[in-house]
């Protein structure tokens, strides 16, 4: 059985409610923490300056607390699994919810390839030399040795092991490792007022606007997670209303930790220093303590980022492809529940593949993942603050238990700066169409471009006509079942 029917015809996966508040919390904040801000900080820092940096990511971060709101309302109203593909179905119709669900999908899979090769990066800096072991081939000038990316291969595997085994677990390790992670943060900031220097942090900007620009690109990327909540709404056994205040606690620890992070590493070393070290956030504080040992706690503080994002990613990123194709808008296998675990095996052993393949890319999957994944990102967000938008308008009488704003009028205001703040995002990673626009790899490029290809081929491929509404789901898959029939027997 892949999921029972319930009223309104809408499909339920039998998952199992194993998750408490701090869970939740810590499911969604961790997906939010991954290895960017160890790797990442000196590119922020050196291009846009210390307090331009930060105001990017306050900028960015204000936009996610926006998102968050209408993700709060939806997933109250709606708090089944699959997040997005519930809102944009009942909000835009069965196409426009495959699309967004697809890219969100895609969005969660590029952060999961990142952690995959983030993971043999730090072991390479734990144990210097280790991509120079039986070299392979080189990509983008990175030799890949065979250890180097078996240790990512080993780390892909551990992970899809753990998602299978159920929600409860993979709860259980997210929090243990969340909270080592929030130590490290507490000891950065230790660190700072200890060892730092304010006249280190100039200067304050550089770049100017496009040095901004390109630091606020990221922050989807970055940000993404808090909305993996949404995604095992059906696993945790919370009120609907409590459920959406998480989910905005969870953004508004993100923002401050990315806060924390740029400030306190721009503290320890001059703006000048700051290239010549790779993983500079751990370096840091090694500078700021005065011993390298302190700049290895910071790389396993990196190792439980890694963990946590990629958990989250493989949780979120799972329930949406099962949700998708309970719905009949994937092929079916994507939508088997293991008899025992509870869990979308297939899904997860889907996902768990392409990440078992993303070291053999070398370091600069890094880079191609992160960007390649962001504007999947940005559009599954704009499509959902739009959703939110139009059932404000059609159907306001929908019982929803944490409400954006008393009136309609403060919603409504939400969910349009929601809407046009992430196109006008979007907008910035078309070549030259603005200003400030980004040009991306064409690996990135590459990567975007054939996730959305085969996502919009299965838009395509569902019938036409079927209006949004709280029974299209329902409708859509009686539809996709005459269908079926009319195939088979060769009308």
């Amino acid at each position: 059985m892949i999921g029972v029917q319930t009223e309104g015809g809408h499909r339920e996966g039998g998952f199992v409610k194993a998750m408490g508040s701090v869970d939740a919390l810590f499911v969604g904040f961790g997906a939010m923490i991954g290895f960017g801000w160890i790797t990442l900080t000196s590119g922020w820092l050196t291009t846009a300056g210390t307090w331009g940096a930060m105001l990017a990511f306050v900028v960015g971060g204000a936009i996610m607390v926006l998102v968050g709101l209408v993700y709060s309302e939806l997933v109250s109203a709606m708090p089944r699994a699959g997040g997005e593909h519930n809102y944009l179905m009942r909000g835009m119709g069965p196409r426009w919810s495959l699309v967004g669900s697809w890219a969100i999908t895609g969005g969660y899979i590029t952060v999961i390839l990142f952690e995959a090769v983030a993971t043999p990066r730090t072991f390479d800096y734990l144990f210097p030399g280790l991509a120079s072991l039986m070299p392979m081939y080189t990509i983008a000038g990175f030799e890949v040795g065979l250890p180097w990316a078996l240790v990512g291969v080993v780390a892909a595997i551990a992970v899809t092991w753990i998602n299978i085994r159920g929600v409860k677990i993979t709860s259980l390790v997210q929090t243990f490792v969340v909270s080592f992670l929030l130590l490290v943060a507490a000891l950065l900031v230790f660190g700072g007022f200890a060892g730092g220097d304010i006249a280190n942090t100039e200067p304050a900007f550089v770049g100017g606007v496009a040095g901004f620009a390109i630091v606020l690109g990221a922050v989807p990327f970055l940000f993404v997670g808090f909305d993996v909540i949404p995604q095992a709404a059906e696993e945790i056994d919370l009120p609907p209303r409590r459920i959406g205040r998480i989910l905005i606690l969870s953004v508004s620890m993100a923002v401050a930790f990315y806060l924390i992070v740029i400030f306190v590493t721009s503290l320890a070393m001059p703006a000048s220093e700051l290239a010549a070290f790779d993983l500079v956030t751990a370096d840091a504080l090694a500078i700021m303590l005065g011993a390298d040992f302190w700049g290895r706690v910071v790389i396993a503080g990196g190792l439980a980022g890694i963990l946590t994002s990629w958990i989250g990613f493989l949780l979120g990123a799972s329930r949406l492809l099962w949700a998708m194709s309970v719905s009949g808008m994937i092929p079916a296998w994507f939508g088997r529940i293991h008899p025992r675990y509870r869990t979308p095996s297939n899904a997860i052993l889907f996902i768990g593949a392409l990440s078992v393949i993303a070291p053999f890319g070398g370091t600069a999957m890094l880079g191609w993942a992160v960007d390649g994944g962001s504007p999947m990102i940005v559009l599954a967000y704009a499509l959902v603050a739009l959703s939110f938008c139009l059932l404000r308008i059609k159907d306001p009488g929908m019982e929803r238990p944490f409400r954006v704003g008393r009136g309609r009028t403060t919603g409504m205001v939400v969910g349009v700066a929601a809407s046009v703040l992430c196109v006008l995002l979007f907008l910035l990673y078309i070549p030259g169409l603005t200003p400030i626009s980004i040009t991306l790899a064409w690996q990135s490029y590459l990567i975007f471009g054939v996730w959305m290809l085969v996502g919009v081929a299965f838009a395509f491929r569902l019938p036409g006509g079927i209006k949004a509404g709280p029974d299209t789901e329902a409708i859509l898959l009686a539809e996709i079942a005459a269908r079926r029939g009319r195939t088979s027997s060769g009308t």
